[in-house]
């Protein structure tokens, strides 16, 4: 019998030496960068060193019952209901300059930050729900016994620290790492949403409340409405974070590019009437944010004090 270990035993043997190591070194580099920071700068797997992004908004889409296209007999039809699913949603977060995409199977995900951050992701987003509907539209018209789909989209924005992991000095089996909460709590909300949904966080509202082209409605119809914007709440997510909006409503036909042009260019006022205005809820989620900033405050005093 041979005295060499066993190859399993061996290869555990070195991953548990090189977690140790990992563990034991305090000294990892963590560099905060700011909007200017671009993607390909992030470190390769060669690197220790941790990129932080203090505020990066986080857009995903999920594409509704992609696992019941099937292949089989109807492998060419689900080939191409996801490439043009798929790439149609990764074009537009190219066209609204998202600073880092990924594509994770039937959807994706771009992340923003810099100038303008929340909203070129809030616009990508209004914008790949519309495109959901047409494409809905399309593929019903020509498979009308297709499973019932539609992407449903997420947002959320936080800090995040990132690297690229993987195989060293192998590019091709190296991928970046976000970690944090944007990707993993967007991820979330578009997995509680409806098809053609768009669910934002509570603190990405925040940052939306007060611009008139995104709160209200359009003029059409009966003229701009506080009612364009719902409650929800996903039970996903941590007690705290479970507040947010749902958005049902793509560009409106006539308006959209309109609006989308003024929230590019970060116009946020309207001729909105004042009896409109005072339609406008103090949502829920708002209360919950305060009590949440109170509780937050309250333990950094407590801290403070046992000090």
């Amino acid at each position: 019998m041979s005295d060499e270990p066993a190859f399993l035993t061996s290869l555990l043997d070195a991953r548990g030496e090189e977690v140790n190591t990992v563990l034991n070194n305090s000294d990892i580099p963590v560099v905060e960068k700011d909007g200017t920071f671009k993607a390909q700068d992030i470190p390769s797997s060669s690197s220790d060193t941790w990129i932080k992004l203090p505020e990066v908004v986080a857009v995903v889409c999920d594409l509704k019952g992609s696992t019941h296209l099937g292949t089989g007999k109807h492998d060419k039809s689900t080939a191409r209901i996801y490439k043009s699913s798929v790439e149609g949603a990764v074009r537009i977060f190219h066209d609204f300059k998202a600073n880092f995409i990924d594509i994770q199977g039937d959807g994706g995900f771009g992340l923003f930050w810099g100038d303008r951050a929340y909203e070129r992701a809030l616009c990508a987003g209004v914008t790949i729900k519309t495109f959901s509907e047409d494409l809905v539209e399309r593929l019903e018209k020509r498979w009308p016994d297709a499973p019932e789909t539609g992407y449903k989209v997420g947002v959320h924005a936080a800090r995040t620290l990132v690297k690229k992991i993987g195989t060293r000095r192998n590019v091709s089996e190296q991928e970046a790492v976000w970690a944090g909460r944007p990707v993993n709590y967007a991820a979330k909300c578009a997995q509680a949403a409806e098809r053609h949904e768009m669910i934002v966080t509570q603190q990405v509202w925040e940052k939306f409340k007060n611009n008139d082209y995104i709160a209200f409605s359009c003029d059409c119809n009966d003229g701009p409405s506080a009612n364009l914007w719902t409650e929800t709440t996903v039970d996903r997510l941590p007690q705290d974070d479970q507040a947010a909006v749902v958005l049902k409503s793509g560009w409106c036909e006539k308006c959209g590019p309109e609006f989308c042009d003024a929230i590019m260019a970060g116009e946020t006022k309207r001729d909105i009437s004042t009896s409109v205005r005072m339609t406008m809820p103090r949502m829920a989620m708002e209360r919950a944010l305060e009590a949440k900033r109170e509780r937050d405050r309250l333990r950094v005093s407590q801290r403070g004090y046992r000090l």
